[in-house]
This record gives structure tokens, C-alpha cells and sequence, in this order.
């Protein structure tokens, strides 16, 4: 009984998490949005671009990229591969069971390879002081490629907290067929 309880903690502080990070792309949306409405106002009013500015743009669409894609998993709002999943015939026990292996089989072990194949590309980044290779470009782009491990990072704690909900469905008593949302 305490470890399921120490389990059901860990995975609401995972999906609390993934709601903060949620938030924190809210703002980043409202960043770029900003930003790219500046940059067309200049372009087209005022005949000046910055190519500063249109590689801010792309760094904060990979950011919200890769940070929103944790609270997107958290809310159930990210795309599916799948026949039957939302069939009305599938109970909610056999969705929590395809969920459990597809995070087990394909989610977590994809997270753990892109995160221990990008930590080489941002030391890297980090060590030669890699900026950007157009002239007026943004420096620093180890800060960025940096969101790549940290956004997986999200993604993987995010399917851990998402098997630990489709364990529990698996372990109950009611595998009543429903439809999702009711």
C-alpha cells in the first residue's frame, strides 16, 4: 500500500511538471508571436530585417516544440498512430494496456536514445561556442540544441507518469467499456 502511494505521488509530481512546463510554452507562444509580428512590421513598413530576428523566431518554435510536447502528452492531446484505440468498443483497461506498452516499447526507449545521442551535440556545441553561421545571427546556439536533451527529458518523466495511470487502470477491478471523455 505505501509504495502505491509513493508511486501515485510520483506520478502526479511528474504530471505537475509537465503542466508547468505547459505554462511555461503558453508564454513562449506569446513570445513569438510578438516577436514575429515585430519582425513583419519592420520587414514590410519599414523595409529592415534582422536575421537575428528570424532565428528567434525558429528557436522559440523549438522550444515550444520540444517543451510543450510533455504537456501535451499529460492532457491526452497529442497525435496517435492507431486503429482501434478510440474505438467504442475497446474498454478503458485496453487502452491503458496499449498505452502501457507503447510507452514501454517505443516512447521510453526513443526518449532515452535521443537524449543520450544529443548530449554529445550540445557538449560539443557548448565547448567550440557555436553561434550561428549567418552574419547578424544569434550566439549561444548550445542554449538551444540544450532544450533538445531537457525537452526529451520532459517527454520520458511525462511516459513514466503515464504508464504508472495505465498501470493502475490495469490493476482495478472495473474495466467497464466507455468511450474516452465520458
Amino acid at each position: 500500500m505505501m509504495v502505491r502511494g509513493m508511486v501515485q505521488r510520483l506520478a502526479y509530481a511528474i504530471e505537475t511538471l509537465s503542466d508547468w512546463s505547459g505554462r511555461v510554452v503558453g508564454w513562449l507562444v506569446l513570445a513569438m508571436a510578438c516577436v514575429i509580428f515585430y519582425d513583419v512590421v519592420m520587414r514590410y513598413l519599414f523595409n529592415s530585417g534582422s536575421v537575428a530576428l528570424q532565428e528567434l523566431e525558429w528557436h522559440l518554435f523549438a522550444l515550444v516544440l520540444l517543451f510543450g510536447v510533455s504537456y501535451a502528452m499529460r492532457h491526452d492531446a497529442h497525435v496517435r498512430v492507431d486503429i482501434f484505440y478510440h474505438s467504442r468498443f475497446i474498454s478503458a483497461r485496453q487502452r491503458a494496456c496499449i498505452d502501457l506498452l507503447g510507452g514501454a516499447l517505443f516512447m521510453l526507449p526513443f526518449c532515452l536514445l535521443v537524449i543520450y545521442c544529443s548530449l554529445p551535440f550540445v557538449e560539443n556545441s557548448f565547448f567550440s561556442n557555436e553561434g550561428s553561421p549567418d552574419p547578424g545571427g544569434l550566439p549561444a546556439r548550445w542554449l538551444l540544441k540544450g532544450a533538445i536533451p531537457l525537452g526529451f527529458t520532459l517527454l520520458l518523466l511525462q511516459g513514466i507518469a503515464t504508464m504508472i495511470r495505465a498501470a493502475q487502470t490495469v490493476l482495478t477491478k472495473d474495466h467497464t467499456v466507455t468511450r474516452r471523455g465520458e
